[in-house]
């Protein structure tokens, strides 16, 4: 044992020294690369779609999601990344009538298809009427959320129209209605970090209101 005796380690040294193996270990292909050794290209495929009514033909990396897609090479950058997991819906856009988390699915996934963004719904000039409520109602602080908000506002009563029921739905045969409990279920996907809910809901039984 006398070759170790001059070996002295401080516990931090010897957590950084065990960070460094783990770290090394779990890269793949870090003991077996070539230095140097040019990596693989990225694979891709084109996609062609509508958003906003306007026809779009894109040559994309095959795990480049919606989200990015329509940000990065669209720049439609009203709709946000948020937590990027489907968590917030802050990405949230109606893809051939339906509303979807943009963060979670691939635009290769999306060919032939009718994507709306919060661009497409209205613009200063000419509001969409869940836009104008929102204003009306101030039914946003920092206004992050609020493009998803808008569009998930939108297809909710599109739902709630078509007799599409939900977990807040007591009677399953009946129609829904756009009552402040479904309006609250269909809306639990989209967070608002500042609080903003009772307007929001405000801002979507107004417009529900107005088109009963």
């Amino acid at each position: 044992m006398d070759e170790f005796s001059d070996i002295k380690l401080s516990r931090r040294e010897l957590l950084i020294a065990g960070a460094i193996t783990a770290t090394a270990a779990s890269v793949p292909g870090a003991a077996g690369a070539a230095p140097g050794a040019p990596s693989a290209p990225p694979v891709t495929s084109k996609v062609a779609f509508q958003v906003n009514g306007k026809s779009h033909t894109l040559d994309v990396d095959t795990r480049t999601t919606l989200l990015d897609v329509l940000r990065e090479n669209l720049h439609l950058t009203g709709t946000k990344k948020g937590c990027d997991h489907g968590q917030c819906g802050a990405c949230t856009v109606i893809v051939d009538g339906r509303r979807i988390n943009s963060c979670l699915t691939l635009a290769v996934m999306h060919e032939g298809a009718k994507v709306t963004t919060i661009e497409g719904l209205g613009n200063k000039d000419k509001l969409h009427p869940m836009q104008a409520a929102f204003i009306k109602h101030d039914g946003y602080q920092c206004g992050y959320c609020t493009p998803g908000q808008i569009c998930s506002a939108v297809s909710v009563l599109d739902e709630i129209r078509q007799g599409i029921p939900s977990h807040a739905s007591a009677d399953l045969m009946a129609r829904p209605q756009a009552t402040p409990d479904e309006i609250r279920e269909r809306m639990s996907g989209n967070i608002c970090r500042c609080g903003a809910y009772s307007n929001i809901l405000d801002a979507i039984t107004d417009v529900a209101g107005s088109k009963a």
